[in-house]
């Protein structure tokens, strides 16, 4: 955890980045380079599905919130006539052949992100290879594939790419990794069809994306409760996200006193690691929640989010989903 502060130091709060970062970073840029340069000369070459995919990702590393709005994508989708699918790599399990979800899920198998994504009443595909996955959703009836956190997967073909953008840390240092937390240069953001400022303050050509809380519902039993009745309490806050910061900071704006309790993204929790030896309540996220039901205690409590997003933002999908439909129509003879 000292370098990922240290990083982290160096990424978003002024810090110097360690010396042994500045080469590699450069290696890297060379690699992405080299990768998409063989890629647009058809050396390596993309699947391309008989169905409209839309990549939902990210520059920077860390989480931004592609699994809400991936969610809110779907739910729009699905009130627009459309039978989404939603295609993901799994990370966190230990898949690695295609495989279609079954109604309960386990997240040590197919990843938390894909369960709570499956919680929403979407067939959802994993698979290191993501053509082969996806395939599996149009056999299963899917006319749209929905790609989450696959902006830098080339291999499958897309037709429109969404990036959300952290509105708060931006893109920090604006260096590749591991030097900054950029994944690809910041000219990548020109290729893009729509970008999502999630929190802070949205730029020009971005639509705003808030994370909207409310009821905390309790792992035993489901039952549900205002997150505002913990105001004014110390609670044991659980975060095994990209970036656990913002749901301390969410608990705190709500007036709660969070007991910070971070976690690697992804990690898979055990029992132990959560008795705190007191009778706190104990909140952690949805994602987290997933992994956390087979030994949840009666005062855990999942806080869900959804995310509120301009009828602009639906309608531009809405726009370019026509005018691939309207492409794929043969003309009248």
């Amino acid at each position: 955890m000292a370098l990922i502060d240290t990083l982290e130091s160096a990424w978003y709060a002024g810090g110097r980045a360690p010396w042994w970062t500045w080469p590699l970073a450069v290696l890297y840029g060379g690699v992405i380079h080299l990768r998409g340069g063989l890629y647009r000369a058809g050396v390596l070459r993309s699947v391309r599905l008989p169905a409209p995919v839309i990549v939902i990702g990210n520059l920077s590393v860390g989480g931004t919130g592609k699994t809400p709005l991936t969610i809110a994508v779907v739910a729009a989708l699905r009130a627009r006539g459309y039978r989404p699918g939603v295609v993901s790599r799994g990370y966190g399990g230990s898949q690695r052949e295609p495989l279609l979800l079954a109604e309960k899920p386990d997240p040590a198998q197919v990843g938390d992100e894909p369960c709570l994504i499956h919680a929403s009443g979407v067939p959802v595909a994993v698979g290191r290879d993501r053509p082969a996955a996806a395939q599996l959703l149009l056999d299963a009836g899917c006319n749209v594939l929905v790609a989450d956190d696959g902006l830098q997967h080339y291999r499958l073909a897309r037709d429109v790419e969404i990036c959300v953008i952290d509105g708060v840390r931006r893109f920090g240092n604006r260096r590749l990794l591991p030097a900054g937390p950029l994944r690809e240069p910041l000219s990548r953001l020109q290729r893009v069809d729509l970008r999502v400022c999630n929190g802070g303050i949205a730029e020009d050509g971005e639509y705003p994306m808030r994370l909207r809380g409310g009821d905390v519902v309790a792992l035993v039993d489901g039952r549900t409760q205002p997150l505002a009745s913990f105001s004014g309490q110390r609670v044991h806050a659980v975060a095994a996200i990209g970036n656990p910061r913002r749901f301390f900071d969410s608990l705190r704006a709500a007036g709660i006193e969070p007991i910070e309790h971070a976690f690697a993204d992804h990690h898979e929790f055990v029992a132990t690691e959560l008795d705190f030896a007191d009778d706190l309540p104990v909140l952690m996220t949805d994602k987290d929640a997933v992994k956390c039901r087979r030994f949840a205690q009666p005062h855990w409590w999942r806080a869900p989010v959804q995310a509120d997003l301009p009828q602009a933002f639906y309608d531009a999908l809405d726009k370019r989903l026509e005018g691939l439909r309207r492409e794929t129509v043969s003309p009248a003879t």
